[in-house]
């Protein structure tokens, strides 16, 4: 029969997470988050930029290396480099347009300053004022008064 580690220990093995020991201290403590997690799809042209950025910087280091030594090897070394970096601007545009798109999909962020909250407000109030007015025109038009404003 194996024993648990807290029995090993000569602590009671069923002490509840809630519970708190006289000498115990956790190894961290969980803090709220200070700013809100990325979109997944900017999160992921993110990660893509970034690996491809750490290639581009690995290219340019074995080219010099190898330029340093004297390598037949430096040329393409320099060539990838160069290539790798115009893909690694295209990476960095890619997370800055996927970002911008994101946010036009699914509005701005709200704030309490934020004018884009009041401009929708503003919107909202003035169709529901239509939509009222429109049923107040056709609850008078169903009552059947053919035109006349008041009935003998």
């Amino acid at each position: 029969m194996s024993m648990s580690t807290a029995e090993r220990r000569g602590a009671p093995a069923d002490t509840s997470a809630g519970e708190r020991r006289p000498g115990y201290r956790p190894l961290w403590i969980e803090e709220p988050a200070r700013r809100r997690r990325m979109p997944d799809p900017v999160r992921t042209a993110a990660v893509r930029a970034v690996l491809v950025l750490a290639v581009t910087l690995i290219l340019a280091m074995v080219a010099f290396l190898c330029t340093l030594a004297e390598s037949w090897l430096a040329f393409p070394m320099v060539l990838a480099s160069v290539a790798g970096t115009v893909v690694a601007t295209w990476g960095v545009l890619d997370v800055w347009v996927t970002r911008q798109v994101w946010n036009q999909r699914h509005g701005v962020v709200s704030v309490p300053s934020s004018t884009a909250r009041a401009v929708r407000r503003e919107r909202r109030r003035a169709r529901r004022q239509a939509r009222a007015a429109e049923r107040g025109q056709e609850r008078i038009g169903r009552r059947g008064g053919a035109g006349q404003l008041s009935h003998p």
